[in-house]
């Protein structure tokens, strides 16, 4: 995986990320949630106003779910998440607001369905 510098490269390491966690022997409900997270960004970064705005907050997203999930992400997830997460950094202060970094609705456009997982 090279440096993620643009919207494309975003969409190219999610896709990388998702197909790695595919693999993950155990699915829990936190890692469906993570993967249906990543399915919906990947949709959506291109055509985003503000993309890298977008990761940060899927970046927090997936924090949040692997510390509510006990998850360990093996090295080469990890490191595509931390060069995600250094893209998203460049939407700055504006990209770190007070939410809920749990909240899987906030990925989802009002008439699309939220996928659950129990």
């Amino acid at each position: 995986m090279t440096e993620v510098k643009t919207s494309s490269d975003a969409k190219i390491a999610i896709e990388d990320l998702n197909k790695g966690l595919l693999k993950y022997d155990n699915q829990s409900s936190e890692l469906l949630d993570i993967i249906d997270v990543l399915n919906q960004v990947e949709k959506k970064v291109d055509s985003d106003k503000n993309p890298e705005s977008l990761i940060i907050k899927m970046i927090n997203y997936i924090r949040s779910m692997a510390m509510k999930g006990k998850i360990h992400f093996l090295k080469p997830e990890e490191s595509i998440i931390i060069d995600l997460g250094t893209f998203g950094q460049k939407a700055g202060l504006n990209g770190q607001y007070m939410a809920d970094f749990s909240d899987k609705s906030q990925f989802y456009s009002f008439n699309e369905e939220i996928p659950r997982h129990n």
